[in-house]
């Protein structure tokens, strides 16, 4: 049986105390496992399968509450927002016009004077966060286009243009580690206390990488790409009962 947490005054389930309260029922029903779905950043369409990112997560299920507990927010930058969602439906466009705004408030708070847990958060996931974070805030200065519709020396990452891209977007880059590092601490928190209290959490992850993610703009010579940067081969789906014009995953 399927079961969905939604905190209807923010808009979206999060690692609020509505999950802290699911898991409680989980344990008084004598459940071990809770399944969930991808954790990771989605793209457009809003899938937990197409990710912007392999390793980051979604900056939706950051608690806002738990911001404000850290002085974080205020509550008249949150609280009164209408995100227009219903109880069995989110409203994820307004969720992306409207959630970013209120984490900005917060990320500037904490960035002007940022502590050690977010400095050694920082350091010790530098093999990911800068491309991810320069990737994001280079999507945000295209109004939000695929990596592979920008000016060509970005999109085959010259030396020169990525290099000064991380200068001009530093502060945006911050921004988007700021996202993962309250992302990674409000989850483990959750996820320690589900473990805690005998939970197990099992998930799943995407098939494939994204397209339109930073592992492949980082990374193309690990995917089958021509010298512009373009796909040879796409993943997809032949016709069947679900679909019969099949599917293209991109």
């Amino acid at each position: 049986r399927q079961m969905c947490i939604r905190d209807r005054a923010y808009g979206i389930g999060c690692f609020s105390k509505e999950a802290y309260e699911f898991v409680d029922i989980l344990k008084e029903a004598g459940q071990k496992l809770w399944q969930i779905l991808p954790l990771g950043q989605t793209g457009y369409g809003d899938s937990p399968y197409q990710s912007f990112s392999t390793f980051a997560g979604n900056p939706y299920f950051i608690d806002l509450d738990d911001l404000a507990k850290q002085g974080l927010l205020l509550p008249e930058e949150y609280a009164s927002i209408d995100w227009e969602c219903t109880p069995d439906c989110i409203n994820y466009g307004v969720m992306y016009e409207k959630r970013y705004a209120v984490l900005r408030c917060a990320a500037k708070r904490l960035l002007a004077k940022p502590g050690a847990d977010y400095r050694r958060f920082v350091k010790e996931n530098d093999f990911w966060l800068p491309d991810y974070a320069l990737f994001m805030a280079l999507k945000d200065a295209h109004g939000g286009k695929s990596w592979c519709e920008w000016e060509t020396p970005l999109r085959l990452r010259d030396v020169t243009a990525v290099y000064s891209a991380k200068k001009k977007y530093a502060k945006d880059m911050e921004f988007y580690a700021f996202l993962q590092f309250e992302f990674f601490r409000q989850w483990y928190k959750l996820k320690k206390y589900a473990n805690d209290n005998g939970i197990q959490i099992i998930g799943d992850i995407p098939i494939y990488c994204a397209l339109d993610s930073a592992d492949v703009w980082c990374e193309p010579q690990l995917f089958q790409l021509d010298r512009d940067r373009v796909p040879t081969v796409v993943a997809g789906f032949p016709p069947d009962a679900f679909s019969e014009d099949g599917q293209l995953w991109g």
